[in-house]
């Protein structure tokens, strides 16, 4: 499985566009990638997406940096002789469209599955075996399960700021190998203890 994080200049994959991927093989976690690149031309920026990854406007608008569509076509290069090519993640769907769009601006065939595994339903699905009701944020009435509550769930400390897309990959591999096996996968996160057990 790819578990993998994007980075972005906003939230919608049509208008926006991918500023940084990262992403890990679960079944061989030394296995990485990580690439940074410029926004397509004409694509929006908003500031509370740079607030939250550290990207500045000159960073993702720099000439000198990759473009988005090389960046994915590195990323389907890094991953095409995985056996699993299934995409993993935190709210994963958000990272695989950005990549289907980016695919599709540059060309490239898309060849990536539509069902994905989402951190998110795992963290859900465990806490309620365990007999345990997952938070819900009362103002705006769903699950609060976001990344860092699902860190804290499986025992490890929020995720850092500002984002960085290979430290979310990381993240989401660390607590899918917790949910799904009862075990720690990177050295990263080895300090944390797996809380249920």
């Amino acid at each position: 499985m790819i578990v993998v994080d994007i980075e972005a200049s906003g939230t919608e994959y049509e208008k926006h566009s991918i500023v940084s991927i990262g992403a890990l093989d679960f079944d061989n976690p030394t296995h990485r990638f990580y690439e940074e690149c410029r926004i397509w031309d004409g694509a929006h920026i908003m500031e509370d997406a740079l607030a939250v990854n550290g990207f500045t406007r000159e960073q993702i608008t720099d000439p000198l940096k990759k473009t988005e569509g090389e960046i994915v076509r590195a990323f389907f290069e890094w991953s095409q002789h995985m056996a699993d090519r299934t995409l993993a993640g935190q709210n994963v769907s958000f990272d695989r469209d950005y990549l289907k769009a980016g695919a599709h601006r540059e060309g490239i065939s898309w060849d990536l599955a539509h069902r994905t595994i989402d951190t998110h339903t795992l963290c859900y699905m465990h806490m309620v075996q365990r007999g345990l009701t997952p938070p819900v944020d009362a103002q705006h009435r769903r699950s609060a399960l976001n990344l860092d509550a699902v860190l804290n769930y499986c025992g490890i400390a929020d995720e850092p700021e500002p984002h960085n897309a290979l430290t979310g990959a990381l993240c989401h591999a660390e607590v899918i190998s917790r949910l799904l096996y009862n075990k720690k996968l990177l050295p990263e996160f080895e300090q944390f203890s797996i809380p249920w057990l």
